[in-house]
C-alpha cells in the first residue's frame, strides 16, 4: 500500500471495500462518478454564463416533455443502437472497430445509389436499399480485415483512416452531376447533395404528429440487438467469438480460425453501421438525401454507447435511449444562451463516469494484492517411526532406557517346515496319477 501514497485511513477503507472488478463496489463508485459528472456539467454551464436549472429544463422539454419530443429522441435511438451493437460484436472478438462514422456514410452512399438508380415499385425498393447499405458497409469494413490479414495493418488504425476516405467519397459523389448530385431545376444553383429517395424507399412510422411516432427503424434496431445478444450468448459461434477475444492463441489451438472469425465480426460491425446510415437516409431523422454531413456523429456516439454498455447488446438499448435524449434535447440549449456543444462535454463526462469505476477499482485491487506480504509455506512434518517394543513384554521401553535388542534364538532340534501349498499342486498331482494309469 505504500506505493499508493495514501495514509492509514485510506488503507483501512480499501481493506473494507475489498475492491473488485464487479459487484456493489463498482455500482456505488459509478453512482458517485455520475454525480460528479453532473456537478461538473452544471459548473461548466454556470461558467459559460448559462443557468444550470434553465439548461436542464430545456433538455427535458426538447427530449421528454411531450410525445413529439419523445418521437424525436427515439428517432436518434435507432441508428445509435445499431452502431453500438455492431461495436459490441467486433469488440467481443478482439477486433476493435472505430471507423463507424465512415461506415455509416458508406452505407448511406450505397443505399442512395440503389434507391435513385433502380425503378422498383412497392416496398421492395426499401428492402433493396437496406440490403445495399448492409452489404456496402460490410465490404468496406472487411477491407480493414483484409489489410490486417495480408499486410499486418492495425485494425484500429485502418478503420479510423478509412473514415476520412469515406468522407471524401461522399463529397465526390454529391458534387459530381453524373454520379449522385441533385438534378438541376431551371437555373437554380446545385447543392452538394443528392435527390431525395422515393417515397416507397422510406421507412413508415406509426402515429401522427403531435402524438407519439414510432418509426420502423426503431423496431428493426431493437430486433437486431436482441437477436445478436442471443446469438452471442447461446450459440457455438458466440462462444468461439468470445474465445477469440479472450485468448486468440488458445482459440487457434482449439481449432478456431481466428483471422476468419475476427474478419467476419468486423464485417458484421460495419454492416450494422451501414444499416444505421440507411436509417438516416430513409427515416424522418434526416432530409432523405445523401449529404456530406448526414452522419451527424452517429458513428462516434454509437461507439460511446457500446463503451458505456460494456459491450453488452441488451444493455446498449437503455444507454442508446439516454444518448438519444441528450442529442434531441441539445438543440433546445440555444434558447437558454448555452452553446450546444456542451452536450458533447456532458456525454464525454458521462462516458468517463460509467467506464472509469471498474477500471480504477480493478487497478486498486491488483495493487492491494501485490502489496500484501507473502505468507511462508511450512513444510509438512516428517513422519516419525513407531516406538520399538520389548519382545519379552510386548510394551514400549521406559523413557531413558536403552532400546532392547532382539535376543539370539536358543539352539534346539531343527525341524524342517513343509513348503507352503501351491493352489496348482492339486491339479498337477491329479494329472500325474492319470498319466501313470495310462502307462500301466
Amino acid at each position: 500500500m505504500a506505493t499508493l501514497g495514501i495514509d492509514g485511513t485510506g488503507q483501512r477503507l480499501l481493506r473494507r471495500l475489498n475492491p473488485g472488478p464487479g459487484g456493489w463496489q463498482v455500482g456505488l463508485a459509478t453512482v458517485a462518478t455520475i454525480g460528479v459528472a453532473l456537478g461538473l456539467s452544471a459548473l461548466l454551464i454556470a461558467v459559460t454564463g448559462g443557468s444550470p436549472t434553465a439548461s436542464t429544463k430545456a433538455l427535458y422539454q426538447g427530449s421528454m416533455a411531450s410525445p413529439a419530443a419523445w418521437s424525436t429522441s427515439l428517432l436518434y435511438v435507432a441508428p445509435l443502437l445499431l452502431v453500438a451493437v455492431g461495436a459490441c460484436v467486433s469488440a467481443r472478438s478482439g477486433f476493435f472497430n472505430i471507423g463507424q462514422e465512415g461506415q455509416v456514410l458508406i452505407g448511406a452512399l450505397a443505399g442512395a445509389w440503389v434507391g435513385l438508380r433502380l425503378a422498383v415499385p412497392g416496398p421492395l425498393l426499401l428492402v433493396l436499399v437496406l440490403l445495399a447499405s448492409v452489404v456496402g458497409a460490410g465490404v468496406w469494413a472487411g477491407l480493414s480485415a483484409l489489410m490486417y490479414r495480408f499486410r499486418g495493418v492495425n485494425i484500429v488504425v485502418s478503420t479510423m483512416l478509412m473514415t476520412f476516405l469515406a468522407q471524401q467519397l461522399i463529397s465526390f459523389a454529391v458534387n459530381t452531376p453524373w454520379l449522385l448530385q441533385e438534378s438541376r431545376l431551371g437555373r437554380g444553383t446545385l447543392s452538394p447533395q443528392s435527390n431525395p429517395v422515393p417515397e416507397n424507399a422510406r421507412l413508415a412510422s406509426l402515429g401522427d404528429y403531435p402524438n407519439l411516432q414510432l418509426n420502423g427503424g426503431l423496431v428493426l434496431a431493437v430486433v437486431v440487438a436482441v437477436a445478436l445478444a442471443l446469438v452471442m450468448a447461446r450459440t457455438r459461434w458466440g462462444f468461439r467469438l468470445k474465445m477469440v477475444g479472450l485468448n486468440p492463441a488458445t482459440a487457434r489451438h482449439a481449432g478456431v480460425r481466428v483471422g476468419a472469425l475476427g474478419g467476419i465480426a468486423l464485417a458484421i460491425s460495419g454492416a450494422l453501421a451501414g444499416l444505421a446510415g440507411a436509417l438516416l437516409l430513409t427515416s424522418p431523422v434526416g432530409t432523405n438525401r445523401l449529404q456530406p454531413g448526414m452522419s451527424l456523429n452517429i458513428g462516434w456516439d454509437g461507439l460511446l454507447v457500446a463503451l458505456v454498455a460494456r459491450n453488452n447488446p441488451l444493455l446498449a438499448i437503455p444507454v442508446a435511449v439516454l444518448f438519444g435524449v441528450l442529442r434531441a434535447g441539445g438543440s433546445f440549449l440555444a434558447a437558454t444562451g448555452v452553446p450546444s456543444f456542451l452536450v458533447d462535454v456532458v456525454k464525454a463526462l458521462l462516458v468517463l463516469a460509467f467506464v472509469a469505476p471498474p477500471v480504477v477499482i480493478g487497478m486498486l485491487r491488483r495493487r492491494r494484492l501485490a502489496d500484501q506480504p507473502s505468507t511462508p509455506t511450512t513444510a509438512p512434518p516428517a513422519p516419525t517411526a513407531p516406538a520399538p517394543t520389548d519382545p519379552a513384554t510386548g510394551s514400549a521401553p521406559a523413557a531413558g532406557s536403552a532400546p532392547a535388542t532382539s535376543a539370539a534364538p536358543v539352539p534346539g532340534p531343527r525341524t524342517t517346515a513343509p513348503p507352503p501349498a501351491d493352489p496348482g499342486d492339486a491339479g498337477t498331482a491329479g494329472t500325474k496319477d492319470a498319466m501313470e494309469g495310462r502307462l500301466a
